[in-house]
């Protein structure tokens, strides 16, 4: 298993591993935007069509919606397969049924390497809510893994597929179609459930809370320390109270938080938290040298996660999402000492005088920003 951080790493090893496909290349991604590196992703996957490779790749419809016609029609010219999934039309959108999104980011080149995290295919150094560069990387995280984990992340991504292909073939009216593309939609996934290294998923089926539990069950288990970055955190009552549970008994926690927020709502209502989390002991830091966009976790040196899945409702109740956790201290040291970094260089500490001192406009401001999550939680039916 390797560690990447930041696009700079992530696509530059996608890439050669997408020069050197013989087979197949499947590609999962909630924003697919072509500026920047971006660009040089979406050429490796022509190349590898081109060369008879079998492409596939799967974007989010509202993360990405449809293609730019201009890369859509060399997608199509040289056989690179797009599916968009649910599609954002009409004002179905706002159902809250149609809230559940294709969160995570997966790409498998051959079944010989899988490439998991939490980055989109999106130059470090663009973002969609500013203009112009920014002045800083985003940061983020991804691993590439190599071995039977590999097998399990090519199954999850060929069942969404096939169910794609089914509705696609429903709608077209061909029934024989997609009765055989529900036949392989549902295939059974054997995903790991022991050892070192294994994926773990999130969907609205099978995998409703493995994502959460797995948190839950690390940080039980904590007895040193424990370091979380999560871009939206919102955790559930499960969570917030094994983290509450972890610094009572002597555990050092840290949250890694943002600072620069690209969305006011879920920012203000994470500041809810801060005062019964720091009252327990944790200390929080929000990062202000760029854009916040981890998902990571390292506990006690030797465990750790990189995925897809934030801290909050949207993840741990409705998007689908993927994250690989090991029991590997090499990498879980990497991990840690890259976010003491962060923390140490790029963020500021959240002091407790202060936020219990603040004025009754952000209390409110932080209030009413809590309960309108909580709103959006109850309108899908999800008890939080």
């Amino acid at each position: 298993m390797r560690l990447l951080t930041g696009g700079v790493d992530l696509f530059a090893a996608m890439v050669v591993a997408m020069d050197a496909a013989q087979h197949e290349v499947l590609l999962e991604t909630y924003i697919f935007a072509f500026a920047g590196a971006g660009a040089d992703v979406a050429h490796a996957l022509m190349r590898a069509a081109q060369r008879g490779v079998r492409v596939c790749v799967v974007v989010d419809g509202v993360g990405t919606g449809e293609l730019p016609a201009v890369w859509a029609d060399q997608f199509a010219q040289v056989g690179v397969q797009v599916r968009v999934y649910a599609p954002a039309v009409g004002l179905g959108f706002w159902l809250p049924s149609r809230w559940r999104r294709l969160h995570r980011k997966l790409c498998v080149v051959d079944t010989t390497v899988v490439f998991c995290g939490g980055i989109n295919i999106l130059d470090d150094y663009l973002d969609p809510h500013v203009q112009g560069l920014l002045t800083a990387p985003r940061l983020d995280y991804a691993v590439s893994v190599r071995g039977p984990l590999v097998v399990a992340a090519r199954a999850t991504m060929a069942q969404l597929w096939s169910r794609i292909e089914a509705v696609r073939e429903l709608r077209s009216q061909d029934l024989g179609s997609a009765l055989d593309a529900l036949r392989g939609a549902k295939q059974r996934l054997h995903l790991p459930a022991r050892g070192e290294t294994q994926l773990v998923l999130r969907d609205n089926v099978r995998h409703r809370a493995h994502i959460e539990r797995t948190y839950r069950k690390a940080i039980g288990a904590s007895r040193q320390d424990i370091i979380v970055a999560s871009a939206y955190f919102f955790p559930g009552l499960r969570l917030r109270r094994a983290l509450l549970m972890a610094a009572r008994r002597g555990v050092r926690v840290r949250l890694l938080l943002q600072g620069q927020y690209e969305y006011f709502l879920p920012y203000r209502a994470a500041r809810q938290l801060y005062g019964q989390l720091m009252a327990a002991g944790v200390e929080i830091y929000e990062y202000h040298a760029s854009y916040l966009h981890a998902k990571v976790a390292v506990i006690d040196g030797k465990w750790l996660t990189v995925g897809s899945s934030n801290l909050d409702p949207f993840s741990l109740l409705l998007a689908r999402e993927a994250n690989v956790v090991a029991h590997d201290a090499q990498m879980a040291q990497a991990l840690q000492a890259s976010l003491v970094s962060a923390i140490e260089q790029g963020a500021v500490r959240v002091d407790p005088h202060a936020y219990l001192h603040r004025g009754w406009r952000e209390r409110a401001v932080d209030a009413l920003a809590s309960a309108l999550l909580r709103f959006g939680v109850f309108l899908t039916g999800k008890r939080y």
